[in-house]
């Protein structure tokens, strides 16, 4: 997008009023935000998606603030302890965000501006009307340059046009498109696609599940007693396992432990040796990790080429909990 690009008026901001919390700022309005340009990025802390797009937000918030741009997340949870408004200061503190988020627990905020999607980011002008929209990762030159645009129509002279500079890294590091093969995987039975543990998955029931001989790209297994909910799957006893047929160069999984449960040690393993060179942020070479809080969990991150690999983790404790695979 150039500068003289013309955007059209896709609707107004809406109100922000049913935030149940606010972070780093007081209860914001459309109305104090007038003359200010905004953009409005929905997200939630375990999401990957989310995390891959938060070092150029926050460059975004560091070039143009004092040009009179506000950044405003919207933390709308898509797990039960992302509710937590403990772990939600927690977790975005740890990222450095420090700009003004609106707690959004019973999706008011989300509702009000009929949101699908995390991340979203909506662009607003001085004068309070939607002028852009971009769902989803990427696309971080034109979203700037739509700054830019804005803050230009509101009389700013010096904005400047070069784009931020951005090298992520650890999770924060953009997915490697182009040999991504695998999609994200829930393991919940409300979403659940891909399984494959003989007998197929017994809702809210505990059950003793086996491994198939064979998995197939993109399918997975459970083995050992389990309770499969419809967000999250329990293991009731020590030594159960997950193993997940995959093609991409991360894989990543949302994790925590039942209440009471305390940390629950894990062993992963690749084509069915310690990961080495391939392991995430979150395991030694070895494959040796322990969940100690509710969150995304970096388990591999491999070199070219890519190719098909079985992964598996094996929780030596009872009372881990898993949510969701994905992948980068």
């Amino acid at each position: 997008m150039t500068a003289k690009a013309e955007l059209r008026v896709e609707g107004r901001l809406p109100e922000l009023g049913g935030a149940t919390a606010w972070l780093h700022s007081r209860p914001l309005t459309p109305a104090d935000l007038r003359g200010k340009v905004v953009i409005v990025q929905f997200c939630t802390f375990s999401c990957i998606n989310w995390l891959r797009t938060v070092p150029y937000v926050k460059a975004w918030d560091r070039k143009y603030r004092d040009h009179g741009l506000v950044v405003i997340g919207v933390h709308s949870p898509e797990f039960p302890f992302e509710h937590d408004l403990q772990k939600i200061k927690s977790a975005l503190g740890g990222m450095g965000v420090d700009y003004p988020v609106a707690v959004d627990n019973q999706f008011a905020v989300w509702r009000a501006f009929d949101n699908a999607y995390w991340p979203a980011l909506y662009f607003v002008d001085a004068e309070g009307r939607i002028r852009h929209h971009h769902f989803g990762e990427e696309d971080y030159e034109r979203s700037e340059r739509v700054i830019q645009r804005l803050l230009t129509e509101t009389g700013s002279s010096d904005v400047d046009e070069d784009l931020v500079s951005v090298e992520p890294d650890g999770v924060y590091l953009s997915a490697d498109w182009g040999t991504l093969r695998t999609p994200e995987t829930y393991v919940g039975y409300a979403r659940a696609t891909g399984f494959a543990s003989p007998g197929g998955l017994e809702p809210d029931g505990r059950t003793v599940y086996v491994e198939p001989s064979k998995l197939e790209l993109n399918q997975w297994a459970l083995s050992g007693d389990w309770t499969v909910g419809e967000q999250i799957t329990t293991l009731n006893e020590p030594g159960g396992r997950i193993r997940h047929r995959f093609h991409g160069r991360d894989l990543n999984i949302v994790l925590g432990s039942r209440a009471g449960a305390g940390p629950v040690h894990f062993l992963v393993l690749l084509d069915g040796e310690p990961p080495n060179g391939a392991s995430g942020l979150d395991v030694d070479e070895r494959g040796i990790g322990t969940v100690s809080e509710e969150r995304l969990y970096q388990l591999i991150r491999q070199d070219a080429p890519m190719a098909e690999r079985t992964f598996e983790i094996t929780f030596l404790d009872a009372g881990a909990q898993a949510y969701v695979f994905t992948f980068g």
